[in-house]
């Protein structure tokens, strides 16, 4: 039996979320017993009650079972990983350090960080979801290589979107949160309002809704209101992918990017900005890179990529050839699913 700990509910509609679903979906396919465990909301210093009611669920787990804990609310339960770290084998999934949130005050980032670091040395085991984000807790976290494991989350196989829009249809998938950079995006559409183009934003605005206002407010005030669309949440993400003719997120920090894997596997174009895992994800002949908080680097992107069509074909076809080389749920589940095994023998 494998216990999997993760804050408020499963079905929350982000990349992290999506990767704990699949993930658990997979290991139960592959025989293994997964018991859930939802955990009261505890992502950012959780209070006392929220810290009780985790200490007794904890309580109830047997003695020596495996804890998969996900990274939002296992990097601020440093104390009770500390109590808990030699009745339980702790496994640590964390898809990226939750100091590296956009927006963060510099005491509330520094809080994190070493709340962060002290529960990672507590785990017996830590899951990630890139090269990259392993290389950042060897570096910043003080965690020991030969613990740390990658498991890419996984894509699944889909048709490739026809790209015949006319207007080019541009799609981004994010949470309205300011590390997806949406502000910039906006910015960045405002001079091409010549261009013909249409924008579609998919993603809740729950997680920020001040944020999510403020972004509509600029929208309007820059007189983007006619092709800029906010969708909010959507029940079905792959047809949005199978709309859209290119790709574009300019997030600030990814720890891996699991939208710019689902645009690739449609066959789409993808513009993005330079940082964390993207550029491992999105190969050269698939995608152009802006700098972060770059508007004008990302408005000539945009540009070139809207009205080249020579352009655009070729960063599509690369992009199909990309969609080949994505590892398969399966894959990512058969690489968690060994290292339980061996912290279990």
């Amino acid at each position: 039996m494998i216990y999997f700990a993760y804050p408020g509910d499963l079905d929350t509609p982000t990349g992290g979320y999506h990767y704990d679903r699949r993930l658990i979906g997979e290991l139960r396919g592959m025989g293994v017993s997964v018991e859930t465990i939802s955990l009261p909301d505890c992502t950012c210093m959780p209070d006392q009650h929220a810290l009780a009611r985790v200490q007794q669920l904890f309580a109830a787990i047997p003695d020596q079972a495996v804890v998969v804990i996900d990274g939002l609310a296992f990097g601020v339960l440093d104390q009770l990983a500390m109590a808990e770290a030699k009745r339980l084998r702790l496994v640590a999934l964390c898809h990226h350090p939750l100091a590296l949130e956009t927006g963060l005050d510099a005491q509330t980032r520094q809080a994190l960080l070493v709340s962060e670091r002290r529960a990672l040395s507590c785990a017996c085991a830590t899951v990630v979801t890139s090269e990259h984000t392993r290389q950042i807790l060897m570096d910043q976290y003080d965690v020991p290589i030969d613990s740390i494991t990658v498991a890419l989350p996984g894509t699944d196989q889909v048709s490739f979107a026809r790209c015949k829009g006319n207007p080019i249809r541009l799609l981004t998938v994010a949470s309205l949160t300011p590390r997806k950079a949406h502000d910039i995006l906006i910015d960045a559409l405002e001079p091409l309002i010549s261009l013909p183009w249409q924008a579609r934003f998919v993603g809740g605005k729950d997680f920020d809704p001040d944020w999510a206002a403020s972004l509509e407010e600029r929208v309007n005030t820059l007189g983007l209101s006619q092709r800029i669309e906010f969708a909010g949440k959507v029940a079905d993400t792959g047809l949005e992918y199978q709309q859209a003719d290119v790709f574009v997120l300019p997030s600030r920090f990814e720890g891996y990017g699991m939208v710019f894997a689902e645009a690739l596997a449609a066959g789409l174009p993808v513009i993005a900005a330079r940082s964390g895992a993207v550029p491992d994800v999105v190969p050269e002949t698939a995608g152009m890179m802006v700098s972060p908080n770059d508007t004008r680097q990302l408005s000539e992107a945009l540009m070139q990529i809207i009205s080249n069509e020579p352009l655009r074909r070729r960063l599509q076809g690369g992009a199909r050839k990309a969609a080949a080389t994505l590892p398969a749920w399966s894959d990512t589940a058969a690489i968690v699913a060994g290292k339980l095994d061996e912290i279990n023998h």
